[in-house]
């Protein structure tokens, strides 16, 4: 005969831990109750002790001091409408006295002479053109560099106009604004006409222009 097989033969120890542990739940829930009741039953009853108040302390409330309003500002008036004067103004007042003294008519530049045009100075171009080799240009300005002018610290900047042609050589050159000293002025002209550029071009065809190139003299 087969030994017949019960759920408590199947009952793991998970399944005891489970069953024991609810045992443990009710009591401690138990426990907690009985504890809180002795406790609100037996717990000596606090009362707020009477701090009092001193009769001595005095608190006086004074008014506020009086503030002085100042009054209102006056009303802006509204801007008058202009009335024409009829007063006469010497013209000696408004008109500068004008003669030939300081600028006879000897030292007066010639008239333009008619059939004669003046050619401009600008060309079109497309791309500018530009130092082959600016350390080779600052070696020309310090080579032309004053040597007087140098160990003194005396410097200044020379603005120059200078023709390009279609080799990029400097054609030509003058004196567009000057440095206020004249003698570097003429150093400044004999560095440019030495530079070297490269051509400009007005699309794909090489043109000769004028350019505005800037020259500084510094002690470094």
């Amino acid at each position: 005969m087969m030994p017949r097989v019960t759920n408590r033969s199947r009952e793991t120890a998970n399944d005891r831990f489970k069953r024991s542990f609810s045992g443990w739940v009710w009591g401690s829930v138990t426990l907690a109750a009985v504890f809180h009741f002795a406790l609100f039953e037996y717990f000596p009853t606090l009362t707020a002790a009477d701090l009092g108040r001193d009769e001595t302390t005095i608190i006086k409330l004074l008014p506020p001091p009086d503030v002085k309003i100042p009054p209102a500002p006056e009303k802006i008036r509204r801007p008058q409408v202009p009335v024409p004067s009829s007063v006469d103004i010497d013209e000696s007042l408004t008109i500068h006295p004008t003669t030939l003294d300081k600028n006879p008519i000897e030292t007066l530049p010639p008239p333009p002479v008619e059939g004669v045009v003046r050619t401009s100075r600008f060309t079109p171009y497309t791309v500018r053109p530009a130092l082959e080799d600016p350390a080779d240009a600052l070696r020309i300005v310090e080579q032309k560099y004053p040597p007087l002018l140098k160990a003194a610290g005396v410097g200044g900047a020379v603005t120059l106009l200078a023709q390009i042609d279609t080799l990029g050589r400097v054609v030509e050159a003058e004196l567009a604004v000057s440095s206020g000293n004249p003698t570097l002025d003429r150093a400044a002209l004999e560095a440019v006409r030495l530079f070297r550029f490269t051509p400009a071009l007005n699309r794909d065809r090489k043109v000769s222009v004028w350019v505005q190139q800037r020259i500084v003299f510094e002690v470094k």
